[in-house]
């Protein structure tokens, strides 16, 4: 049997605590050689004024990236000195907390975590910051520690614009433009003693679109999360390289429009049998449950690179000598869980040996609580009922069908499960062909983001949805405040006008049964 938490990887952002000194100290001699490290005063200086600013990763429980910063009254710096007089030289003790501006002093990442985009972690909880004490932007004062590589050919303005046109590539300044900092103009003599900027710097910018001036939050408030599902083709591969290749490509493209969640479709991995000579089905879908430590290491480490949460679809998985369709989510954070397809499809049952599981599960996530109904899953209702008892608001359900009337059969139930349970339901399915391979030979998919119907929400009740059979990505924002409203004051209030009095769910689990 797999262990899939040994597959775990821990990532936490978390505030910088005393104990932490020495390993800072050790990441800005890392990363910063020629520049002096903080001393423990200037560190203590920076905890006890403002602790919410210091803001660390770690790794495996390892601290492998940290940032400071302070609040700042802006229109009191708007001339530019140097990074000694607006950082107070690392003291910080001009930090004013009536002020509306974050100002970031460092960011740091150990070399050997780079390409992990830890940075966009830190960047993402700075935004936080700003949003929740309502400060205006967040401001930098970025190095280019690329530039004096180039200062002999090109002045410091025509280096970022270059950067900026991705002609060059600055280990700094690429990463703060990828977090969406925008340059607003350059800071000569800025920290005279960074030879690898040759003092230079660039005054960068994020606005926080939720400012309220006064703080009179007269707005409606919303709880957006940015949903993504793959439409996969289904092709021939010549190795398990080729397919890594191809999930790395749509998780790439996730993480470019900042997604918080990716779902691929059910089984979608069937496209490995294309590699093995041709088996009976049943023992075609054993030897495929024989890839899942490697597909394991692939999605667990493609959420920690990418930022972001990760439904693989499904996999087959043998334990106890039973083979199960199992659902796994890859948070961001490096952590594993998994979801047993219950509901098994007659023809699964028939070609495969499929047998189903026996507990559903509600996830935690940084982006609330979610479910994942696997497929045939979602056509029977007291599934997402349970799921939505227990506070799940989002439900993904990846899913494989092979024609029009079985994909509307998914299509058509998913639908109601919104409009029954005030709910969002993202479907990510398969297109494409598999000559050779029995039982996932031919697929029809149109992958959507669905919405109860309701004036609230998008018309048809359809967020987004794909061009049926054609490989791409479907990406939208969903609000979660907007579900809150419509069970309360929705034109129809099916959760609240349940009539429990003449009948309930009765839900068996290992944890015992109860009623709902």
């Amino acid at each position: 049997m797999i262990d899939h938490k040994e597959f775990e990887r821990r990532v936490k952002v978390r505030r910088l605590g005393s104990s932490d000194y020495e390993r800072v100290v050790e990441l800005q001699n890392l990363c910063f050689p020629r520049m002096k490290a903080w001393d423990l005063e200037q560190f203590s200086s920076m905890l006890r004024i403002f602790g919410e600013g210091q803001i660390g990763v770690e790794l495996d429980g390892v601290l492998v990236a940290s940032s400071s910063s302070l609040i700042l009254d802006f229109d009191l710096y708007s001339e530019w000195h140097d990074w000694t007089k607006i950082s107070d030289n690392g003291y910080i003790r001009n930090h004013d907390p009536r002020g509306n501006t974050l100002y970031g002093i460092e960011i740091m990442v150990h070399p050997e975590q780079r390409g992990l985009r830890l940075a966009s972690r830190i960047y993402d909880a700075r935004k936080e910051l700003c949003r929740e004490k309502n400060l205006e932007r967040l401001v930098i004062g970025g190095r280019i520690p690329g530039y004096a590589r180039h200062a002999a050919q090109m002045t410091a303005e025509e280096y970022v614009a270059r950067v900026e046109a991705k002609e060059l590539y600055d280990p700094v300044l690429t990463t703060q433009l990828a977090n969406g900092l925008v340059v607003l103009r350059l800071i000569p003599d800025y920290l005279p003693s960074d030879e690898d900027s040759a003092g230079w710097a660039t005054h960068m910018e994020w606005v926080n679109l939720s400012f309220v001036p006064d703080d009179k939050r007269g707005l409606r408030p919303t709880r957006n999360v940015r949903v993504a599902a793959v439409q996969y083709e289904m092709r021939r591969i010549a190795s398990f390289e080729e397919f890594e290749r191809q999930v790395e490509f749509f998780v790439d493209s996730s993480a470019d429009y900042r997604a918080d969640f990716v779902l691929f479709p059910e089984l979608f991995t069937l496209q490995l049998l294309s590699l093995a000579p041709a088996l009976r089905p049943g023992e075609a879908a054993r030897s495929l449950a024989e890839h899942t430590p490697r597909y394991l290491e692939l999605f667990g480490r493609l959420a920690i690179k990418y930022n972001v949460n990760i439904i693989g679809g499904s996999q087959f998985a043998v334990e106890g000598g039973k083979l199960f369709n199992v659902s796994y989510l890859f948070r961001r954070n490096g952590t594993i869980e998994r979801q047993f397809k219950i509901h098994v499809t007659p023809s699964e049952r028939r070609w495969w040996g499929v047998e189903g599981g026996s507990r559903l599960e509600v996830f935690e996530t940084d982006r609330g609580r979610i479910a994942i109904l696997v497929c045939y899953d979602i056509e029977f209702p007291e599934l997402a009922r349970l799921a939505a008892k227990q506070g799940a608001q989002i439900l993904f359900c990846p899913f494989n069908t092979n024609e029009r009337s079985a994909y509307l059969r998914v299509r058509h139930c998913a639908h109601a499960r919104c409009i029954e349970n005030h709910v969002y339901v993202v479907l990510a399915g398969c297109t494409g062909n598999l000559p050779q391979v029995e039982n996932a030979d031919i697929h029809y998919a149109q992958s959507a983001v669905l919405t109860p119907c309701d004036l609230f929400f998008a018309r048809d009740g359809i967020a987004g949805e794909c061009q049926a059979n054609v490989e791409t990505l479907v990406i939208h924002d969903v609000d979660l405040e907007l579900l809150r409203r419509a069970r309360y004051t929705g034109a129809t209030l099916n959760w609240n006008d349940r009539r429990t009095d003449l009948y309930r769910i009765n839900y068996r689990s290992t944890d015992g049964a109860k009623d709902i």
